[in-house]
């Protein structure tokens, strides 16, 4: 939960935006957005010390120097599902046919019930979706669901190689004379999985860059204005 982290430590510390942007894994200006109350949504704190994830000692060496990169004392562990339904929270339930868009096209091999007990969805909708019946399938656009925070990166992986693992044990003898069927290795699963960090990081950096040059723009026209201005009350 790096908002509400982010969150916390701009409630709670002397930490420059650049360091809890860093550590949390956030834009600066979305930090900026937290501390002048700018956010879309008010986020609720979530404190990092007390789950271990930083010490007090840590947050001052921060505080006093800026230049310091906080260390994540651990990593965040993942809270544990209970039996039924996936609950998902209202302002992320319209993200779901995106989510289960992306995993249609990018992986056909895990089946409907899995991407059910993933997503926390029905197999109606997953079918829909499939076969393009989906009410709002106009506005659908396959979206990584775990960058929509639908699911969390473990567990998507863990759905993949389970997948993977029954489709090479239901897949039939090779006959002879038959070339057979290569099924890809856990290292090239792996890769597979790289590549797709990869891209999602690629995408979230290039809209970083978008942010700041929109910001540089906003800069550039405000001081041209000034200066216009400027000249003007001179003549």
């Amino acid at each position: 939960m790096p908002h509400a982290t982010a969150s916390w430590l701009v409630d709670n510390t002397a930490l420059s935006f650049e360091q809890i942007s860093e550590f949390c894994g956030l834009h600066i200006l979305e930090v900026q957005a937290m501390a002048d109350d700018l956010a879309s949504s008010k986020y609720t704190g979530r404190d990092p010390v007390h789950s271990g994830e930083l010490t007090h000692a840590e947050i001052e060496k921060g505080q006093a120097d800026p230049e310091y990169r906080l260390k994540m004392q651990k990593a965040p562990v993942d809270v544990s599902r209970t039996k039924g339904p996936r609950y998902t929270p209202v302002s992320k339930r319209q993200d779901k046919p995106d989510g289960i868009a992306w995993i249609i096209r990018n992986h056909p091999e895990i089946s409907d019930a899995q991407i059910g007990k993933l997503i926390g969805t029905t197999r109606n909708t997953i079918n829909a979706i499939r076969e393009r019946s989906h009410w709002n399938i106009q506005n659908i656009q396959p979206k990584d669901p775990v960058t929509l925070g639908l699911c969390s990166q473990r567990e998507l992986d863990a759905a993949v190689a389970k997948a993977a693992k029954k489709a090479a044990a239901h897949a039939p003898p090779v006959a002879e004379g038959e070339e057979e069927i290569v099924v890809p290795r856990r290292d090239d699963r792996e890769a597979l999985i790289e590549e797709l960090k990869a891209e999602r990081d690629a995408s979230v950096k290039a809209a970083a860059q978008a942010a700041q040059e929109a910001e540089a723009e906003a800069w550039l026209e405000a001081k041209r204005a000034a200066e216009a201005g400027e000249g003007a009350k001179q003549d």
